[in-house]
């Protein structure tokens, strides 16, 4: 997938006009690229096209419009958008009860190494996390973790050829599985570029 450049990102005075029908059209893109694991784990993925919202709001917000700080935020967020052999997801603990939260991310030290995605009958491919730095301490986990599924050249083309996908979770006090939707499949399968054998 290509990186965003300053060229394909709107002014801050552009972004303002066509904010709301951009918005509109990124969260019905990200209704297929949500995959609830459970009620309370969720994958987010992501693509050039949520990066690009997430970019064109932090500029909006920081009233950011300087070239250089641009750039700076295009290197942070960037990494984020799929190479052809990956998909690549935010991935979140909801609970909306502070307390719950607190006590919950506590017991689940390590989860961000134990979520995987499995394709048809090839092994597990469990997450590369927090490329960029480490969002757990020994007693907590964060809410919040980047993650990197990379994908063999025959796993590439089981999933371009409609295999079964699931995501799941391993961590001794949390196990989930779900099957990705086919809606889900369709958006994601655009993240990947077919490997010849």
């Amino acid at each position: 997938m290509l990186k965003l450049t300053r060229q394909n990102l709107y002014s801050l005075e552009q972004y303002a006009e066509i904010r709301n029908e951009f918005r509109s059209k990124v969260m019905r893109h990200k209704q297929n690229r949500r995959v609830a694991i459970d009620n309370h784990a969720t994958l987010y993925f992501e693509d050039t096209l949520t990066v690009q919202y997430q970019v064109q709001e932090m500029l909006r917000i920081e009233r950011i419009f300087e070239a250089h700080s641009i750039q700076e935020e295009l290197d942070v967020y960037n990494p984020l958008i799929p190479d052809g052999s990956n998909w690549k997801a935010t991935f979140m603990l909801e609970y909306e009860n502070a307390d719950e939260r607190r006590l919950v991310l506590q017991s689940l030290c390590g989860i961000e190494n134990q979520v995987y995605i499995q394709v048809e009958n090839f092994s597990r491919i469990f997450a590369i996390s927090n490329e960029d730095l480490d969002r757990s301490t020994g007693d907590k986990t964060s809410a919040v973790h980047f993650m990197r599924f990379e994908f063999t050249p025959a796993m590439i083309n089981a999933i371009l050829a409609n295999a079964t996908v699931r995501a799941g979770i391993t961590h001794p006090k949390y196990q989930a599985e779900c099957v990705l939707s086919q809606a889900t499949l369709d958006s994601l399968r655009k993240d990947l570029q077919f490997i010849p054998q």
